[in-house]
């Protein structure tokens, strides 16, 4: 079988398809075009050859599909019709029939193959079913793609959009919306289609919400801006900044700043939306943004990010302020960096507003947001497990990542006795300077595996060797016990709950395989959108329990706004209280989801109770929100 590339044309529809058994063991069949074709291209339109090579032979042999009944003339003039719609394709086999694939989402089916009315009917219902299959999005795509490969050569598309069907019209509208505006914007459109999913029931009970939630989508505003800075060594760098700022219906924004080098608008984008339904799920209503830059921290020296961070901040300050923005931390945001931010910004405004929410309370004492995160997501675990009379006593967890929310999930595991077996590692930069010039050694990714699991006293070393900045591997050198695994996920490994606390798509589909296979039965988010479409789709269909990032780690945004709050000291609190108020919040967020899941049809055994009912609810807060303002 020869498989056609993208960029290849193929003027030839394959059946037969399963959602249409009119046409039952289709053969292959040529079609010409009715246009003539250029010299160069009428080698391209000439009749499909899929071609197989005997052992021992040079010559191609044509392959025939089995022979079947079909209506000739119909079939003829249908093919006829759509063979210009196949422009941009590519033949696959699937179960033992070769079929005709979309390049864009790898897929076939009834859309992308024969008449959407399931069978060939008239001429004029042939023709609206081609009108509507031309003016979808992905087949758009792929005519622009098309014709870029002309002029440019093929594009190389290393993540394609992966669009899910949606069974309202109006839902389909949304989402086609954002795929016109922002076809490039992967993370984005991922983010949008599983908020959009869980809100169909919602847009076909009341068609008001469709334009609340289109102008939902679309960002108050977004600032890019450049941040250029000068190393040690006096040469000067260009990185780029970015601040999403979604809603403030219901108050000012609050939203992380990250510095990572896969920084971008999209990711912008997706992080300041999901930020809004978070803030919006949470008791305290606030408005979400977020942000950060391209910019790299690790293996920099305390100046150089201090110079980088003031520069960031001469430009971004101007969007800022209590009543209107205050950035929080994110991955590779720390106190270190909070503090050379707000210094900049109190030097530029003239006035001391505050802390921005997450290194120190007025720089006289710790922030308690962080641990907030962390334990959060412990706590929305245990209100699972209570639901099916189970406790975390005695249960395996895996945990990736191995930040400050990672930490603090190992810690509070072990103090309601469970047992946390794993931690991921990041890229590790260190720079060295070799004969006057800088060098940066990477050392890869991997994870740390204990089956004894870890206790306070491996707790601490791991700090200290993340402090330090070193891989994982050492600590290997104290507990020989324990393996590192280098270039590797730890979702293979036997557990009851996971813990994604990395990234956004650190679980891709044959991760989620690996999980259901592990016996995982359970996974709280800890980063935002850690699972990939493809891998939710997997959990979903093996009754893995998803509990959302948005519900789950609600805990850090109500203490980085109590924080804020002249209402309450949070310096004054004990650690008993501050758990005992935090394990309250969580309850709070756990319990509107459910409630919100139950009055739009979704159980509370359903494994997409949590996920649903905690995007209908955070929603329908902004919607109110935006209504009661006007369009605005």
């Amino acid at each position: 079988m020869v498989v056609r590339g993208i960029g290849e044309e193929i003027d030839l529809e394959i059946g037969p398809g399963d959602d249409d058994p009119s046409f039952p063991s289709t053969t292959l069949v040529g079609v010409t075009t009715h246009e003539p074709a250029a010299p160069e291209e009428q080698e391209d339109h000439k009749q499909l050859i899929l071609s197989s090579h005997s052992p021992g032979e040079g010559q191609p042999q044509l392959v025939k599909a089995p022979q079947g009944k079909r209506k000739k003339k119909v079939v003829k003039k249908w093919r006829e019709e759509w063979a210009d719609t196949y422009k941009w394709a590519y033949v696959d086999v699937h179960e033992g029939t070769p079929r005709v694939f979309c390049s864009v989402c790898r897929e076939y089916g009834r859309k992308h193959r024969r008449n959407p009315y399931g069978n060939e009917g008239s001429r004029n219902m042939q023709m609206s079913a081609l009108e509507e299959h031309n003016n979808s999005l992905l087949h758009k795509e792929a005519l622009r793609l098309q014709m870029a490969s002309k002029d440019k050569g093929v594009p190389i598309i290393e993540r394609p959009v992966y669009v899910k069907a949606l069974m309202s019209k109006s839902a389909s509208s949304i989402l086609e919306l954002v795929l016109r505006r922002d076809p490039h914007e992967v993370e984005f459109i991922q983010c949008v289609q599983e908020v959009v999913h869980s809100l169909e029931p919602v847009l076909v009970k009341n068609t008001q919400y469709i334009h609340i939630l289109e102008r939902l989508l679309e960002p108050e505003r977004a600032i890019i801006f450049r941040v250029p800075w000068v190393d040690d060594r006096g040469e000067t760098h260009v990185n780029r900044g970015f601040r999403v700022q979604f809603s403030q219906a219901l108050g000012p924004c609050r939203g992380g700043l990250r510095f990572h080098p896969s920084m971008t608008l999209s990711i912008a984008k997706f992080l300041g939306f999901e930020q809004a339904l978070k803030n919006a799920l949470s008791p305290y209503k606030l408005g979400g943004a977020g942000g950060g830059s391209d910019f790299d921290p690790k293996g920099k020296s305390e100046a150089e990010i201090m110079r980088f961070c003031q520069s960031f901040m001469d430009e971004l300050y101007k969007y800022l302020g209590p009543d209107q923005d205050l950035p929080a931390e994110d991955l590779g945001v720390g106190p270190r960096e909070m503090g050379y931010l707000f210094g900049q910004y109190k030097r530029l405004t003239g006035h001391f507003q505050g802390s921005f929410t997450g290194p120190k309370i007025f720089w006289s004492g710790y922030s308690l947001r962080t641990e907030a995160t962390g334990y959060g997501l412990v706590f929305f675990a245990r209100l699972i497990l209570a639901e099916m009379n189970k406790e975390l006593k005695g249960l395996r967890c895996i945990v990736s990542g191995a930040g400050k929310i990672a930490m603090h999930v190992l810690e509070k595991l072990l103090s309601c006795g469970a047992i946390p077996i794993t931690i991921s590692d990041e890229d590790i930069t260190a720079r060295v300077w070799l004969e006057g010039n800088a060098c940066y050694a990477k050392h890869s990714k991997g994870y740390l595996l204990d089956e004894d699991g870890f206790d306070y006293v491996k707790i601490s070393l791991l700090r200290d060797i993340k402090v330090q900045q070193r891989s994982l591997r050492d600590y290997v050198k104290s507990n020989p016990r324990a393996k590192y695994f280098e270039d590797a996920k730890p979702w293979s490994e036997q557990c009851d709950i996971a813990f994604p606390c990395a990234s956004q798509n650190e679980i891709d589909q044959p991760d989620a395989i690996a999980l259901v296979n592990s016996g995982c039965r359970l996974l709280i988010e800890g980063s935002n959108m850690p699972c990939t479409s493809q891998a939710i789709d997997i959990l979903r269909k093996s009754k893995v329990l998803v509990a959302p990032a948005k519900a789950a780690s609600a805990g850090g945004v109500a203490v980085g706004e109590l924080e804020l709050s002249n209402e309450c000291n949070l310096m004054q609190w004990s650690a008993e209280d501050f758990e005992a108020k935090l394990q309250d919040m969580m309850k709070q967020t756990y319990e509107r989801s459910l409630k919100a899941a139950s009055e739009y049809g979704y159980l509370k055994d359903n494994p997409e109770a949590l996920v649903h009912g905690g995007n209908i609810c955070a929603f329908l807060n902004l919607a109110h929100a935006m209504i009661d303002q006007g369009c605005v």
